[in-house]
């Protein structure tokens, strides 16, 4: 005996849903997020010389990470992001522009090597591998663009110090497709060039510590 739907379990019909995930963006958006993971799992991560793959703790505020898997030998972590729809455009000559949104769901608090602090949401300069934008606001069907962690452009914003801004990734990166530099369509090219010239580890800490955080923005501690 099958077990029944979700539409069955909340009695509810299609369009009801579909009516429900139009209307609402926060839906639409967590919807599409745990969708694209399974669909980038099921177009790259099912490729024969993948191994090992994994979904990683959310709790593990150590190493982030939608997916771990071993790739000829070496372990990588996939960050998979979405496009913001409302700034998806189509261009006159076919070609398409957005932005995807780029850092963590929860706050931490991140220490420096200038011995300043920040609690912050925005990801780090080597937390992850690889980043993977579904770009399924792009005319629809499912395609990523991927680019590597140290090619992703940092923050600009002026009250970090200069140390921040170098290993904080920026919130908003522009993406395209057709893919242009730093990101590709081809996941493994940008595999293999980071197994031919491997990175070094951030020397920045991250504390699981949990504080209340009231400000809009991040908290900058510098301490002398």
């Amino acid at each position: 005996m099958r077990e029944p739907s979700i539409l069955e379990r909340w009695e509810i019909s299609e369009e009801k849903l579909t009516d429900l995930v139009d209307k609402n963006p926060s839906l639409r958006g967590m919807i599409l997020g745990y969708v694209a993971e399974d669909k980038f799992h099921e177009l790259f991560l099912e490729d024969e010389r993948v191994k090992e793959v994994s979904k990683d703790d959310d709790h593990d505020r150590k190493k982030k990470g939608d997916r771990t898997f071993i790739y000829k030998g070496k372990k990588f972590t996939v960050e998979v992001k979405s496009l913001q729809t409302a700034m998806c455009k189509k261009n006159e000559d076919g070609t398409y522009s957005g932005k995807a949104q780029v850092d963590g769901s929860d706050r931490r608090i991140v220490k420096f090597p200038d011995n300043s602090e920040l609690n912050t949401t925005l990801l780090l300069k080597g937390e992850f591998d690889l980043l993977a934008v579904n770009c399924f606001a792009f005319g629809e069907g499912w395609k990523f663009a991927f680019a590597k962690n140290s090619d992703l452009p940092t923050s600009t914003f002026k009250k970090y110090t200069e140390e921040q801004r170098k290993q904080l990734i920026a919130s908003l990166i522009p993406v395209t497709w057709p893919p242009k530099p730093p990101f590709s369509d081809d996941p493994f090219h940008l595999l293999d060039e980071m197994i031919a010239a491997p990175e070094e580890e951030p020397v920045i800490e991250e504390s699981s510590e949990l504080k209340e955080v009231k400000e809009d923005i991040d908290v900058v501690k510098v301490k002398s």
